[in-house]
């Protein structure tokens, strides 16, 4: 008869990731709460001690437990996101739009508040970033390039 041990499937993993977490981030308050009234009833520090080892310490462990299963099953997501984040576009509007130089004329994001030189990090790449007449009118200059007023 085969032994299945719990975890090592990528079902039974996703399980503990998905359930681990808050159930000893749940076991640990509950040890917490018990340890903390067991030694808010007694005054003398040696009668407090056994409350502090066996239930305050372990469930504050467990807390940090389910806090780490907690992180560790969101690792996929915030792994998707950054992807998300960080990929180039790939708009061939983008490639036949020449960028005016650092002196041309200013760039703008509709709906920003700031103008920019075409070679600042904050528009470059972005499809919607348009051209802006003079010194960016009621704009306000970004404080990452400075563009010259």
């Amino acid at each position: 008869m085969a032994r299945v041990r719990f975890g090592e499937s990528s079902a039974g993993r996703a399980l503990v990731l998905r359930w681990g977490g808050p159930v000893a981030l749940a076991a640990g308050a509950v040890l917490c709460v018990i340890g903390w009234y067991g030694v808010s009833g007694e005054s003398v520090a040696e009668r407090q001690l056994p409350y502090l080892a066996s239930s305050t310490i372990p469930g504050a462990a467990l807390v940090v437990a389910g806090a780490v299963l907690l992180t560790r099953g969101e690792q996929g997501r915030v792994e998707e996101l950054y992807a998300l984040l960080t990929a180039a576009e790939d708009d061939p509007a983008d490639a036949e739009r020449p960028l005016p130089a650092a002196g041309g004329p200013y760039l703008a994001v509709p709906g920003g508040t700031l103008y920019h030189r075409a070679d600042c990090p904050l528009v470059s790449g972005k499809a919607d970033a348009r051209p802006v007449n003079g010194d960016g009118g009621e704009l306000t200059a970004c404080p990452v390039c400075e563009p010259a007023p």
